[in-house]
């Protein structure tokens, strides 16, 4: 039988086989990118993020894993429990410090159970719960999984549903003028409307790849994150060693959209690339220019997708607005292991009210469509 460990660092798991357990198609789960968060300084103690990953080993041989952290708090997490904290704090116990499954800051659907086959993956969540049991902690969480690793979970682990929206090229389309042609005239017109602002205001744009960027660029991707969570009251948690380390790891995964105003960068959007998807994640801007969020964050993000062949673009989390710019609701999944046998009920409905409302909500925002033929649409 695997014999199951906790680690408080993945420095101390080889690259080599913690890549081996996934097809290296999802960038948020390669070791580099999560050891690079926990080395270049992006996860601290007193934000609530200590490492605590899971891994099964075979004699020598790591053959199953999944990235997990204790939490002190739910931020970064985008599947919001902060109504669960309160019904603990109601009876008097302790919420915090839970065990979260996840990859920290980036509500990305992806592999989470990193193993090859549904036995192996049902041992790990095995091993999470008596983990979690054995520190004494209140529950334990698995957000943005892949809806093929539904197999693996028992009924212990309660499951929940929202909705992002995202563009995907199902229909083909070979370039930004086939997309718009498949829209109402409303939207096309719309879309059209907001790039020609941008382009009117002498906006050019570069899209760079990790190994194309400068450390000016870096510098200016950097200082534009850090200025959009001062502005919202937020503390930044990726630091600049972050962003070049993942220049140098990870040079083909990091995409850098920057816009440029008569010589002066004026905007940025850090994405990252997958096998066939383009993951949107922050984006900053020293300008307030109308249409300049859409066409550095949308527009630029699904000429990419087409020129590069890409099949998908997730740009983030929320946010309706999306739908009329092409990017439709898709459903997004997480589960949840509760210890106290006495909450885990009236939790477990709570979840199903949940499913039922987002399924409402999804229903009525597919109406919304901006593509003429709903059947042919994305």
């Amino acid at each position: 039988m695997p014999v199951a460990r906790a680690h408080d660092s993945l420095a101390g798991i080889p690259a080599s086989a913690w890549d081996a357990l996934h097809d290296g198609g999802n960038p948020f789960v390669a070791h580099a990118f999560l050891e690079g968060l926990e080395s270049c300084g992006c996860l601290r103690a007193h934000w609530g993020w200590r490492p605590r990953h899971i891994t099964l080993w075979d004699g020598g041989e790591l053959v199953a894993a999944a990235p997990g952290y204790l939490k002190g708090n739910s931020h970064g997490e985008f599947v919001f429990d902060h109504a669960w904290a309160q019904a603990y704090a109601q009876y008097g116990l302790d919420y915090y410090p839970k065990w979260l499954g996840a990859v920290p800051y980036s509500p990305v659907t992806g592999p989470r159970l990193l193993a090859r086959g549904d036995a192996a993956r049902h041992r790990l969540l095995e091993a999470i719960a008596s983990d979690a049991h054995a520190l004494g902690l209140s529950s334990a969480h698995v957000n943005f999984h892949l809806a093929d690793e539904d197999a693996a979970f028992c009924g212990d682990w309660m499951r929940r549903t929202d909705i992002q929206y995202h563009w995907r090229n199902d229909a083909g389309w070979p370039d930004f003028a086939a997309f718009l042609g498949d829209m109402d005239s409303h939207h096309r017109k719309n879309i059209r409307q907001e790039r020609a602002r941008v382009a009117r205001a002498g906006v050019r744009f570069r899209v760079l790849h990790g190994d194309e960027a400068g450390d000016d660029d870096l510098a200016a991707m950097h200082g534009f994150y850090v200025e959009t969570f001062s502005d919202y009251g937020n503390s930044p948690a990726l630091t600049l060693a972050f962003l070049h380390h993942l220049a140098r790891s990870m040079p083909r995964a990091l995409v850098l959209v920057l816009a440029e105003l008569h010589g002066e960068t004026i905007a940025g959007a850090l994405c990252l690339r997958g096998g066939d998807t383009l993951y949107g994640r922050y984006w900053g801007t020293t300008h307030d220019l109308p249409g300049l969020h859409f066409e550095t964050c949308y527009y630029q993000g699904i000429e990419y997708c087409l020129r590069e062949g890409l099949t998908r673009f997730e740009p983030g989390a929320q946010g309706e607005h999306k739908i009329a710019r092409g990017f439709l609701p898709t459903p997004v999944r997480s589960r949840h292991w509760i210890a106290d046998s006495g909450l885990r009920v009236p939790l477990a409905q709570w979840c199903l009210d949940e499913e039922a409302a987002v399924a409402d909500m999804a229903l009525a925002l597919a109406g919304r469509s901006p593509f003429r033929d709903r059947q042919g649409a994305p």
